[in-house]
């Protein structure tokens, strides 16, 4: 790993910050990185409120939306609830569709299939629209670039509103109503919402117009909160405090829904951010991988607990297969890359015509983590072949597969992920014209995974105060991510050894000169055991945990990388 450590905020700001909080030099410079310059700043940090959301009509088309589904629940119209078949998608259509209900019965969902129908609004959706009446569809994390199906909608009759969070092209559909604070048109102050957050502020508009206030929406945050975490988008301004009162309720009170989700792993602690990511979010996946998003949506929009229960228990059946599959097949693709000596290239590019559409990206991510080199997976659909592509770090894929256009059916995405389809006759060219592009493009460092560090300290910072602070940073993700240190001159205390039922991972004792010891966990870190053995000190990058072991709770290093 190339290591990178951050700059040193101004020595005076530090300063300021530290007297104005009564806090040591090392959270004040953490806040600093995180753009916290004062104590309103920090009140606001660590205090989310929901006085710190903006008003919702302050987006672009928010008062044509209210007006437009006022009119249909008014005149007992049909609205149908469309959504993408992901985490957000999914989230977004059981919230706004669980509201819906709350006010006209005349409410369905619907969302696509993704083999059949593909991402985002269809042909076949509207037509689904048409034939049972429905005159309004409101589409959610999706519908930004969808002009030629608006149109179609139009013509049938059908209006549309779009709650949508990707950047749009340059023409906007012609919609009813077109929500997007990324419209260059949109002074929303907040950019950054996931599609379930844009729901989240039209029903936030549609309550305000009945008297409600944002406190009676709480019980619909924990589906925002997941859609956050999964959709990794940042978590600050309205995010941190969507996500954090969404924890709350997750921790709480969840719909039956995600509290069926939550049992199936039997999670007794407080769930954090990172895993809703890991528990939660897969889980919801997985129905739109392996089977179809609707069991997703009646999942999470199910109130009788029992029934529930059931649902979860289907939807863990087809994660269990989802990674087994996922599995399989990244095992076939590392297989395939040392038979073809693919390692040897600047780019990894795989193909096997019965490798599962649904599961590519989550191959292409492990490949990425394994070679660390733009990575593009390939399957057969239908008649030509589809991929999943992702990226390095600071590397614009998007930007490469423009260059291959040539070779290209379609494709889309943005810098770090994007999907194509491609004929199959195209395939090897197209593999060839990709690794010459990045070849050609990318700057050689980018080939070694970064990390970066917030700060170097020593162990005697490392308290349980230190910590009970840090611990406030949360819920963490980009934009403010988890606190990364640097502590030099290590020596292991003799206690180091391999552990984990393959013996992967690395578990040490640590200490300076002088300071307490600390246990550090190194997770597939075992080939770190000769630097510990040698007795020569050396240098380790971590982030601080807490271990609870018999009733004894310590802190602990949660060990990212060490070097001599």
């Amino acid at each position: 790993m190339r290591w990178t450590i951050k700059a040193n905020p101004e020595t005076k700001k530090i300063a300021h910050l530290q007297k104005a909080l009564n806090v040591d030099a090392s959270v004040a410079k953490l806040l600093l990185q995180r753009g916290i310059e004062t104590y309103d700043d920090a009140k606001a940090f660590f205090r989310p409120s929901f006085q710190h959301l903006h008003d919702p009509y302050l987006m672009k088309d928010m008062d044509v939306a209210v007006a437009r589904i006022e009119a249909a629940i008014t005149n007992e119209e049909n609205i149908l609830v469309y959504g993408d078949y992901d985490v957000d998608g999914t989230t977004s259509v059981a919230l706004m569709g669980s509201y819906l209900k709350t006010r006209t019965p005349h409410v369905a969902t619907y969302i696509p299939d993704r083999y059949d129908e593909g991402y985002g609004v269809s042909y076949q959706g509207i037509d689904f629209a048409d034939d049972n009446d429905f005159t309004l569809i409101v589409a959610l994390d999706c519908g930004i670039k969808a002009i030629d199906k608006v149109a179609y909608a139009k013509e049938k009759g059908i209006d549309f509103i779009i709650c949508d969070h990707h950047r749009p092209g340059d023409t906007i559909p012609e919609a009813v109503a077109v929500l997007d604070p990324k419209r260059q048109d949109c002074k929303y102050p907040y950019k950054e919402l996931c599609g379930c957050g844009v729901g989240f502020k039209l029903i936030q508009a549609l309550a305000e117009k009945i008297g409600e206030t944002v406190e009676d929406l709480v019980p619909y945050l924990d589906l925002v909160a997941t859609a956050i975490g999964a959709d990794i988008v940042p978590i600050d301004g309205e995010n941190r405090v969507l996500a954090h009162f969404g924890l709350q309720v997750i921790n709480t009170f969840p719909r039956p829904g995600i509290k069926a989700l939550i049992d199936q792993v039997n999670r007794k602690n407080e769930l954090t951010i990172t895993d809703v990511v890991f528990t939660v979010a897969p889980r919801i996946n997985a129905a739109g991988r392996m089977k179809h998003g609707n069991y997703a949506v009646a999942l999470l929009m199910e109130e009788d607990a029992e029934l529930a229960l059931r649902y979860a228990e289907e939807i863990n059946a087809y994660n269990e297969d989802r990674r087994e599959t996922d599995r399989r097949i990244t095992e076939e693709a590392l297989e395939q890359i040392i038979v073809n000596k693919e390692q040897e290239r600047l780019t990894t590019v795989v193909y096997h015509e019965s490798w599962h559409k649904g599961v590519i990206g989550i191959v292409a991510s492990r490949l990425t983590e394994t070679y660390y080199r733009p990575t593009l997976v390939f399957t057969k659909s239908g008649d030509k072949l589809a991929a999943s592509a992702r990226s390095v770090k600071g590397f614009d894929v998007y930007n490469a597969l423009e260059a291959c256009s040539e070779h290209i059916e379609q494709f889309g995405g943005h810098k770090y992920a994007a999907g194509l389809t491609l004929k199959a006759e195209n395939y090897e060219a197209f593999k060839q014209a990709f690794e010459d592009e990045v070849s050609k493009t990318i700057d050689r460092s980018l080939l070694v995974p970064e990390i970066h560090i917030d700060s170097e300290i020593d162990f005697s910072e490392v308290t349980p105060k230190f910590y009970r602070i840090l611990k406030q940073f949360a819920p963490f993700g980009p934009s403010n991510m988890t606190p990364i240190f640097m502590s030099s001159n290590l020596k292991d205390t003799g206690y180091g050894k391999c552990v984990g039922e393959d013996k992967t991972h690395l578990r040490v004792t640590v200490k300076q000169p002088h300071s307490q010891s600390f246990v550090g966990i190194g997770f597939n870190m075992a080939d770190k055991m000769s630097i510990i053995e040698s007795n020569v000190p050396f240098k380790a990058v971590y982030s601080i945990d807490e271990n609870e072991w018999q009733g004894h709770v310590s802190l602990q290093l949660k060990l990212r990388d060490i070097k001599v």
